[in-house]
């Protein structure tokens, strides 16, 4: 039987036809029918309509995902300690990783030089006191929070639902049923918009290339290679450092043992879909026992998205460049909170971090259309940023086995570790 192609490729296909014909159209741009009809109309057709699915969703899924997540931490009595330390880390972490991923995107300047065109006609506000950013994150109204979609509004209000729902227990069962049966549709609808993605990075990437020619190329490729380099620093400096500054543990044997658990990652490009394999992991080659790897790493694969957060501070700030917009401090605090508070309402599912990123866009006013552009890699950055997230959750359990106590040293240092996990 005949293989069915994945979407991935189709996507990457879409992006690379994209390319192709943009850079074919690019020396006759100027004729009527082409910029008229194939740009003007179909191109900007199929690419609207795609971009206007995606804002769709974002609101639905922020407000539900999070809500989910927050409910399903369990008993909050039984939190403590050990509750405080794995959400402690896990904001930790991902405010320090898209810190990394701003400075880099900053200092590189991917995104210079591009010059895309900004048909939102973007203009600079005043950027509001940080004071007034915090205390607007409480709703007065959540229904108008949602209406509006008041991002950090909507975040806040999720968190004290699902927290509200957890405190209820088993009076709030079918409360949190409806909301996880809810879950489930809209990341069905997710995965059904995403197959319009072939056909709007299509018509959006051609549209771009052909407004731009080869200008288009360099910063794509360094747009990539940020990202790459801003995982790298935060797997290597972050984690470890923490790793080692925390339990004295050798962090090379860390990575070793937990390398079946990141290849599994990297392959589906799903935390969720690895937290078997994860779990497995932790127990049998880090010496982590059940009883917090059964907590911690569950609830890393929910709220702890490292990994995207990275993809997201450094897209802001390329798209930000080539758009020309300039971000002040209070935008790069916004995007930095944002997309933090966000990282809890990530599904750890393909590509919905995509669907995120348009959030944060959106809250420091970046045109949304942007994404198309890096769609196309995008696949490969997951993969890779999918890793380094169940990494840091690994890490996270690790810490907080040994700070407890209940850690395993000889099975963390031991030199036969079995293979057949994977």
């Amino acid at each position: 039987m005949k293989k069915k192609m994945g979407l991935t490729s189709k996507i990457f296909i879409g992006l690379v036809t994209g390319i192709i014909l943009g850079l074919v159209l690019h020396p006759i741009k100027e004729n009527t029918f082409i910029s008229n009809y194939i740009v003007g109309f179909l191109f900007h057709l199929v690419g609207k309509v795609f971009i206007n699915s995606i804002k769709m969703m974002v609101v639905p899924l922020v407000f539900v995902s999070i809500t989910v997540g927050a409910a399903s931490v369990g008993d909050i009595k039984k939190l403590g300690r050990i509750g405080s330390k794995t959400l402690g880390f896990y904001l930790v972490t991902t405010a320090v990783a898209i810190t990394i991923a701003i400075t880099l995107a900053t200092v590189v300047k991917p995104g210079v030089g591009f010059d895309l065109p900004n048909d939102a006609q973007f203009t600079a506000k005043e950027a509001p006191k940080l004071v007034d950013v915090l205390i607007d994150m409480v709703p007065k109204n959540p229904i108008s929070a949602l209406a509006n979609g008041k991002m950090l509004q909507i975040i806040v209000f999720s968190v004290l639902l699902g927290t509200s729902m957890t405190a209820l227990g088993d009076k709030a069962t079918k409360v949190r049923e409806g909301f996880e049966a809810f879950n489930e549709v809209i990341l069905k609808l997710v995965m059904m918009i995403m197959k319009l993605a072939p056909y709007g990075v299509f018509a959006l990437v051609a549209k771009t290339f052909t407004e731009l020619g080869y200008g288009a190329m360099k910063p794509l490729a360094a747009y990539m290679l940020c990202v790459l380099g801003a995982l790298l620093i935060h797997a290597l400096v972050t984690y470890q450092g923490l790793l080692v500054a925390f339990t004295k543990l050798n962090p090379i044997k860390f990575f070793k043992n937990f390398s079946p658990a990141m290849m599994v990652a990297f392959s589906t490009a799903s935390s969720s879909s690895t937290l078997p394999v994860t779990l497995e992991t932790a127990e049998e080659r880090l010496g982590v026992p059940k009883s917090i790897a059964s907590f911690t790493l569950p609830l890393g694969a929910t709220i702890n998205m490292d990994g995207t957060a990275i993809m997201q501070g450094v897209a802001t700030v390329f798209l930000a460049q080539a758009y020309g917009i300039d971000l002040t401090l209070q935008n790069f605090l916004t995007v930095i909170l944002t997309a933090t508070l966000a990282s809890i309402g990530t599904a750890g599912v393909p590509g919905v971090g995509l669907i995120m990123l348009s959030m944060v866009l959106t809250q420091v006013g970046i045109p949304v259309e942007g994404i198309a552009i890096i769609m196309g890699i995008d696949r490969i950055l997951d993969m890779c940023r999918t890793a380094i997230n169940i990494t840091g959750d690994a890490a996270c359990t690790v810490i907080i086995a040994k700070q407890e106590g209940e850690l395993n040293e000889d099975i963390y240092n031991a030199e036969n570790v079995d293979k057949s996990i994977v």
